[in-house]
């Protein structure tokens, strides 16, 4: 997962890099670009037949959770747009804390007070960070809301579809949806790629690819709420990027709501861990 995370990271900084150039939405359509051909030329080279690529018994599962992945990146690209690339990463940070509260609909897991105090002490942190109020709110800052609840969705989809699918299938649609769903909106914004800029969506794409890889292979062998809190590595990558990248130094503000997101999904992990210790027998 922390791999995961690292790879994805170099690729926001990278993108972001370009968003001067590309508009936000173009950059994920070659992003996705670049993930299916590595995909293609990594299973042709593996012998994989299209059969085995394209067979599922949940079609409509797998679409959707490109859909929400294709959402989630979109938002945060548009984000990075207007926002320090820290000040995003963290506020994507609520991403966890959504899991949290969406598993009680969607995976009808029981979820008691404390996990509801973490997720209100996650959005305590977003305010810290976003200040609403204080002359420096901006719209953009929706953005990776939006994008950390599309991911949160992603990732409890992708938790339920290892139980059944194999890994091989489950990156083949995140690539194919990636470019289908993306090519549908890329068309009102869509600007000339410079050939620098298909070498972005190339090299973007193979590590994109790998992180979707590693996502996967986390999350079929351990438990989403284990996983979940290995998020928050992606302040250290990021911090380090956007200060080597684009002289960006995280304030006060942003250092601090990140500690309370932190905090938060850390105390989640940590009742889920009391939760699931077994009991002392009486002999023990």
């Amino acid at each position: 997962m922390i791999a995961s995370i690292a790879f994805i990271s170099v690729v926001d900084a990278t993108c972001k890099a370009f968003t001067d150039e590309l508009h936000a939405v173009q950059l994920v359509w070659g992003y996705f670009i670049g993930i299916l051909t590595a995909l293609c030329l990594y299973y042709s080279v593996r012998r994989v037949g299209w059969r085995d690529l394209t067979r599922t018994g949940r079609p409509l599962l797998l679409w959707l959770r490109s859909a929400l992945l294709v959402g989630s990146i979109m938002s945060l690209f548009v984000g990075l747009t207007y926002l320090p690339l820290t000040d995003a990463t963290a506020i994507g940070f609520m991403a966890p804390l959504f899991i949290t509260a969406l598993s009680v609909v969607l995976l009808k897991e029981q979820v008691g007070i404390h996990r509801w105090l973490a997720v209100i002490a996650g959005l305590i942190g977003v305010a810290i960070i976003v200040r609403p109020g204080g002359g420096i709110w901006h719209w953009a800052v929706i953005m990776p809301l939006i994008g950390a609840l599309c991911f949160a969705l992603y990732q409890i989809i992708t938790r339920m579809m290892t139980a059944s699918e194999t890994t091989q299938t489950i990156l083949f649609y995140t690539g194919l949806g990636g470019v289908f769903w993306s090519t549908l909106v890329v068309i009102f914004f869509w600007r000339e790629p410079q050939p620098e800029h298909w070498l972005v969506f190339f090299a973007t794409g193979i590590l994109g690819a790998t992180a979707h890889l590693c996502l996967v292979e986390a999350f079929r062998r351990a438990q989403a709420s284990l996983i979940a809190p290995f998020n928050y590595t992606k302040l250290i990558f990021v911090a380090i990027l956007g200060y080597l990248l684009f002289d960006d130094v995280p304030t006060l503000n942003t250092l601090a709501g990140s500690a309370v997101i932190i905090m938060a999904g850390c105390y989640v992990l940590y009742r889920e861990t009391l939760t699931t210790r077994p009991r002392p027998t009486a002999s023990g």
